[in-house]
């Protein structure tokens, strides 16, 4: 069968999908069923990308990086495109292999890839990912299907938020009239918003842990914070926080993307001004938590407060598993609209890490079936688009 029939074949085996975000702390993969009429994530893996993540920041923001000191940045690109793949490999084999399968038991990956550079508002956009399909291909044994983003941008959209028709799938009910807010706080927070007999909606709200994760790096050199453990012990600097607000980009309508190569420390100290470091660092690593709790609110508050029924908020992603995080986001939509039901993705029955990556596994899908993957009214598209590249086994 060739590759193009294949692709108008609605796949009966389960798919793979692969993510790794912008926190760039872990790869994550999940096994999806789409048999039945709501898809059904059967497992899910993870495996920690600790000792790639040094030379994966540095390329983000255009640096050379700690284990390049003899190499360009084009050597490094090069050489972290396939060891990412090795990383994204390894993942996979290993849930195959925890759930008894093998290669010819999956339909295909979905593998979004790491990436380095978003840049949708440039004069020349360009969005890049790296994790190099063929290699994946090639020590997997299974097809992929990669390089999602560059054809709606192609297209003149953003090429982010994807995920936002996936989550119409993964999370919307049978309820005619109900009306869907879902969350995803990554490095990035994106949301979606799925009204009854509207066009679907979905945004980059601003920086969901990227900040947080870069500050208590800098001060304690731990990749996160904890449970928030940190952020809880300082006090909120209302001062800092009004002008980090001031930033144009949460004050810009949608559709509009953004990444860790503008939301990072270098942002941070332009927009906080004089004085930032004779702050306690604790006090600064609370207001960032209140910033993407407040940001986030700000964003959604049009479609929390227009509605005679509260919407169903789903929050997903890395910070789902911050207690101080969620507890803040809880109590800023509440303070709009109380007794909006809010929930963790767990509770929809897909684990909070696994709702990129089943996504990413729904894109395969669509490609697939040559169907688009795109939403023209979340990116800004011209049009429908079947997004990815196939890479056969």
């Amino acid at each position: 069968m060739s590759a193009d029939n294949r692709r108008h074949t609605p796949p009966t085996r389960p798919l793979i999908g692969v993510m790794s975000g912008t926190s760039m702390d872990a790869v994550d993969a999940c096994l999806v069923d789409f048999s039945n009429h709501r898809p059904r994530v059967i497992a899910h893996h993870s495996l920690s990308l600790d000792d790639l993540r040094p030379d994966l920041s540095a390329l983000a923001q255009g640096e050379r990086g700690p284990s390049s000191a003899e190499r360009d940045t084009i050597d490094l690109l090069g050489q972290m495109d396939v060891k990412v793949a090795h990383r994204i490999s390894e993942c996979v084999l290993e849930l195959l292999e925890k759930q008894g399968l093998i290669a010819q038991d999956i339909a295909a990956i979905g593998c979004h890839g790491q990436t380095i550079r978003h840049r949708p508002n440039f004069s020349t956009p360009f969005t890049l990912q790296i994790g190099d399909p063929n290699t994946i291909a090639e020590q997997t044994g299974i097809p992929v299907i990669a390089d999602f983003r560059r054809r709606d941008m192609a297209a003149g959209g953003q090429g982010a938020p994807l995920v936002p028709p996936a989550h119409r799938i993964l999370f919307g009910s049978d309820a005619p009239d109900e009306m869907l807010i879902a969350i995803n706080l990554g490095g990035i927070c994106n949301v979606t918003v799925s009204s009854p007999n509207e066009a679907l909606v979905g945004f980059d709200t601003g920086p969901a842990n990227t900040l947080m994760d870069a500050w208590i790096h800098r001060h304690k050199q731990q990749p996160y914070d904890e449970h928030g453990r940190w952020a809880a012990s300082g006090a909120l600097r209302t001062t800092l926080l009004a002008r980090l607000l001031n930033e144009p980009f949460f004050h810009q309508p949608h559709p509009k993307s953004t990444g860790t190569e503008f939301f990072n420390l270098d942002w941070l100290a332009t927009s906080a001004g004089e004085g930032l470091n004779q702050l306690p660092p604790e006090d600064v690593q609370a207001t960032l938590l209140a910033l993407t709790a407040q940001t986030l609110a700000a964003a959604i508050r049009p479609w929390v407060i227009a509605m005679s029924t509260r919407p169903r908020v789903i929050l997903a992603g890395g910070g789902a598993r911050n207690p101080q995080l969620v507890d803040m986001i809880k109590q800023t939509i509440w303070h709009m609209a109380p007794d909006t039901p809010i929930e963790l993705s767990d509770q929809s029955g897909i684990d909070v890490q696994c709702v990129e990556c089943a996504a990413f596994a729904w894109l395969a899908r669509q490609f697939l079936l040559g169907q688009a993957g795109n939403a023209p009214s979340v990116t800004g598209a011209n049009g429908p688009r079947i997004l990815g590249g196939y890479y056969p086994a």
